[in-house]
């Protein structure tokens, strides 16, 4: 049990029947009356967001979230494949549990199954991938100085917007959180 006068930024609970993550939370002290802690939690499973205040006092049971390094094995169709490495047991998950997160994963690649009591809710890819650009319009000499962006397609199908100067076949960074580049590599 925690009680929310001991909340932090990332602590996941469980209230109403479901899990929620803590995103941001805040200590009030009014000048009359009781004290109490704001909170915005997510939803780890449904993705929704709700306020919701809370006496320091209250207590929520703290949720257990278990995170496991799997292996990407390869897509078919909307079904995902996932091996673990240390028994060889692979698992498959559909396209509507993964989302989003698995735009900028390759095959073979190391990603983390994020679960609760058993059933998996999130994956979460590498936090920084190198990939091979497929598609872009060519760049030019001299296209450094501006500052402005050209959408390009890399390897695992995702665009990205990459500076003006990057050409197709390029290796470029990409931060997995924000889907943006940060360097040729």
């Amino acid at each position: 049990m925690i009680s929310a006068g001991d909340f932090r930024n990332g602590i996941t609970i469980e209230l109403e029947g479901n899990v929620y993550q803590i995103i941001e939370f805040q200590h009030v002290k009014p000048g009359k009356g009781a004290a109490f802690v704001r909170t915005k939690l997510k939803n780890i499973k449904s993705g929704g967001v709700v306020e919701k205040t809370f006496r320091p006092t209250e207590k929520c049971p703290q949720a257990r979230i278990d995170r496991k390094e799997m292996q990407y094995l390869y897509e078919d169709g909307d079904l995902y494949y996932f091996m673990d490495t240390e028994n060889f047991e692979q698992t498959m998950l559909n396209s509507e549990e993964i989302g989003d997160s698995m735009k900028f994963v390759k095959e073979n690649e190391m990603v983390k199954m994020c679960s609760h009591n058993g059933s998996v809710f999130a994956v979460e890819p590498p936090l920084f991938v190198e990939l091979e650009i497929t598609d872009t319009e060519p760049g030019f000499k001299g296209d450094t100085a501006t500052g402005a962006t050209k959408p390009a397609t890399v390897e695992t199908g995702a665009t990205v917007y990459v500076p003006l100067f990057v050409n197709q076949g390029d290796k470029i960074k990409i931060d997995t959180r924000t889907g943006e580049y940060l360097s040729r590599v």
